[in-house]
């Protein structure tokens, strides 16, 4: 027993001995071998996470720097990383600082140079969009629909580059209904006296070219038409473009709605878009529309479900979440911004909008949103209501901790930021000790 111990220790022995050996010749060969430029881009921008910046910005330099890795030295790549360190820490907010004033001031002060205009949206006259102020105080109020809806499609891979393919999709897209391929429509309404039933004769004529530009043939109408009640549908076998259609009515105000049920008729398309517009951006096409349902529209084969967006943010919200109803509003107000030419840091926009979506919904800054939903009774009062706001927090017993600026400047105290967040004890019991000694 003794000696078979004594052997299973000599191979452990020998094993480890083995290991050992193949680890030296591991780091031998890895400090002979130079480290080429993507091993420096690796380790440099590693450096960067343990000093604490972000993992999204440590990944993102990375990925800018492997893209340029040809034009790079080492030493360039720590020069960059350590720009990008110096520059992250150098932007940090101090302990105390007044995020929400600083905020307010930057984007309320270039806002008051806006002109009050709605304008045309860029390259296409067919489309207008609300931008400038309007646009602004619509996202912060959050409205429930913009005054102008529109959504941006994108196409994959397979429809982007070829306009015909573009305008199938677009075709898919767009609201078509009887009205919209109808040149003019004729109606001949008559009473059967036997009955007292009143009837009419209405007569279709299609417009060749809308029923071409919309990809939708007279069968496809006259079936459509065939769906409803009360109506039997007559093809003229004379006209290509005539369809006669015969209703039946208890009255004269029934078949008006029966007429304006047949011309409101779907054909095709998807419920809010009332037109689609496409519009060539660098090397692919992409479709502007005017109304919104984004829902229906991400279903559409050969739309690009990743980049398509709608400007109507509680959609946005309902459809693909908080986050992204988030993202949109910091991009519409950065464009509102940028398209009236003013330089407005992002990170004030992204504390609105963080304000505006922290509960799990979209708020708007008002009494009915972030404002009349803040913990201080006193600062409720202070933007609007004051009188009322003042009554219900008597009424309930409710107490104001005094903990934010609003309030503190109401009743003349040191705010709580900056140099007025610090509180400074002294034990004068202490002093008088050491005094004493």
């Amino acid at each position: 027993m003794a000696k078979k111990k004594a052997s299973g220790k000599k191979t452990k022995k020998a094993k480890t001995k083995k290991t050992v050996k193949v680890e030296k010749k591991a780091k031998a060969e890895k400090k002979a071998r130079k480290p080429t430029i993507d091993d420096v881009i690796v380790e440099k921008t590693e450096e960067l996470r343990k000093r604490g910046v972000p993992l999204k910005i440590v990944e993102e330099v990375r990925e800018k720097l492997m893209g340029v890795r040809d034009l790079l030295t080492p030493s360039d790549v720590k020069r960059i990383v350590d720009l990008v360190a110096e520059e992250y820490f150098n932007n940090l907010v101090e302990p105390a600082e007044p995020v929400g004033t600083v905020a307010a001031q930057s984007i309320g002060e270039p806002s008051t140079q806006m002109t009050l205009r709605t304008f045309h949206f860029a390259g296409v006259r067919e489309l207008n969009v609300t931008l400038g102020l309007p646009r602004l105080i619509e996202i912060v109020d959050a409205r429930k629909t913009p005054s102008t809806p529109i959504m941006t499609i994108y196409l994959d891979e397979d429809h982007r580059h070829d306009r015909e393919k573009a305008r199938d999709v677009a075709r898919k897209i767009e609201y078509t209904k009887v009205e919209n391929v109808t040149r003019r429509y004729e109606i001949y309404p008559y009473q059967d006296y036997e009955t007292g039933l009143y009837n009419a004769t209405l007569i279709l004529d299609l417009d060749p070219a809308m029923l071409e530009d919309k990809g939708v043939t007279r069968d496809q109408v006259a079936k459509a038409i065939g769906k409803l009640k009360n109506v039997e549908v007559e093809v003229d076998d004379t006209d290509p473009y005539k369809i006669n259609i015969t209703i039946q009515g208890r009255d004269l105000a029934h078949i008006q709605r029966i007429k304006d049920r047949i011309l409101n008729t779907r054909l095709k398309g998807v419920k809010g878009i009332k037109r689609v517009i496409i519009q060539k951006r660098g090397d692919e096409f992409v479709l502007m529309t005017d109304g919104t349902n984004l829902e229906q529209v991400l279903k559409i084969k050969g739309v690009d479900p990743t980049r398509t967006i709608s400007n109507d943010i509680y959609e946005v919200e309902r459809v693909l979440g908080i986050e992204a109803a988030r993202a949109l509003i910091i991009r519409e107000i950065i464009d509102v911004l940028e398209e009236q030419g003013l330089d407005v840091d992002i990170r004030h926009v992204m504390l609105v909008a963080d304000i505006m979506t922290r509960t799990g919904e979209v708020k708007q800054i008002g009494r009915h949103g972030v404002s009349g939903e803040k913990d201080s009774i006193l600062a409720r009062a202070a933007f609007e209501m004051t009188v009322r706001h003042l009554f219900d927090a008597a009424a309930r017993g409710e107490v104001d901790e005094l903990r934010g600026v609003t309030e503190n400047v109401i009743v003349g105290q040191l705010i709580p930021v900056g140099t007025g967040i610090v509180e400074l004890y002294m034990a004068p019991s202490s002093l008088v000790r050491r005094g004493e000694e």
